[in-house]
């Protein structure tokens, strides 16, 4: 679905099979972009594909749309600015999950850390977030695009309803 929706317009490739997720920009080596995600988990393909969609078009010029990434065993502060910059691509994944009827859980993604559990205060920011943009008009173009892509092909009505993004249906 990926590929059917954004391959002629993007020249982006959404890939399974790689050992750790990433976006690789077309280089010399690969005439396309192409969004890797872990092994065949439909969860880390809905995760990556999240970040492509909200990543601007400066952003898609860069290795991993430019981000940093501090490994798993972060500290508290380390973890809450993880957590900030987690809000949107989070909320989108729980969206893009909904549309493909695929269950979410929210990833804190630091087994190793100081805290293993997601903060009270980032579930409460990815569910408003996904709220909020279940309103007309407030999803990222991209994003919009393969949320109704995913509702066609799996025949899923209800991706937008807010309700489905209630705080206590994170777990």
């Amino acid at each position: 679905m990926f590929e059917q929706q954004f391959f002629d317009q993007f020249n982006t490739r959404l890939q399974s099979g790689a050992s750790e997720p990433i976006y690789l920009p077309a280089s010399g080596d690969c005439a396309w972009h192409r969004l890797l995600f872990r092994e065949d988990f439909i969860s880390s393909a809905l995760h990556e594909t999240a970040h492509w969609c909200i990543a601007g078009l400066e952003r898609l010029k860069l290795e991993d749309f430019g981000y940093w990434y501090n490994p798993d065993g972060r500290s508290a502060r380390q973890q809450k600015i993880f957590e900030d910059a987690e809000v949107k691509p989070q909320a989108l994944e729980w969206i893009f999950s909904v549309a493909c009827k695929q269950r979410f859980t929210l990833s804190v993604d630091n087994l190793d850390g100081d805290s293993t559990l997601a903060s009270e205060s980032f579930a409460e920011a990815v569910s408003q977030q996904a709220i909020d943009w279940c309103r007309p008009g407030r999803l990222p173009g991209r994003a919009a695009l393969f949320v109704e892509a995913l509702s066609a092909g799996f025949n899923s009505l209800n991706a937008l309803d807010a309700m489905q993004y209630q705080r206590h249906k994170l777990n």
